[in-house]
């Protein structure tokens, strides 16, 4: 039975949603050692420069910096070391599949603790070009602009 229930996020990557159009969405479980959880626990990792890969049928974790946790000893774990995640086989060799396709990357898109236990949500994402990162905030401040001229109408015809 676990301590804690429901979902904490520990730390999002705002820039992949923005850098990369998100085909498919994985739900992995990371094999952490114990001072990486008691960071976790703290609220401290940064997802800004990791990514994911595929090698040997198993899929590694790279470049995410989880600090050192403060109240450690000697054993204190290293802050950007590779990490093992955990997937089914079959999920495995479907995005094994889709990297290996072109053009396509895995991101990690968020660190949290569902139930207890640290979970990463990964997603099978491809590079946009600069022109398609600008009609995407163009479209974004458009929306934004109706939504504030509707919400302004409703506010006079009362």
């Amino acid at each position: 039975m676990p301590r804690e229930k429901g979902q904490k996020v520990v730390a999002t990557n705002r820039k992949a949603r923005h850098d990369y159009t998100i085909e498919d969405t994985y739900e992995a479980g990371i094999v952490l050692q114990g001072t990486e959880v008691k960071s976790l626990r703290e609220g401290r990792a940064s997802l800004v420069d990791g990514y994911a890969y595929i090698d040997g049928g198993e899929l590694w974790l790279d470049a995410v910096h989880i600090p050192e946790y403060t109240e450690g000893t000697w054993n204190n774990h290293a802050p950007r070391r590779k990490r093992k995640l955990l997937l089914h086989k079959a999920q495995i060799i479907k995005i094994s599949h889709k990297t290996k396709e072109g053009g396509y990357t895995l991101v990690p898109l968020s660190i949290y603790f569902s139930d207890g236990r640290a979970k990463v949500e990964l997603a099978v994402a491809k590079g946009k070009r600069d022109y398609d990162k600008r009609q995407a905030l163009r479209e974004r401040q458009d929306t934004r602009e109706a939504q504030r001229a509707m919400a302004s109408r409703r506010h006079l015809g009362e």
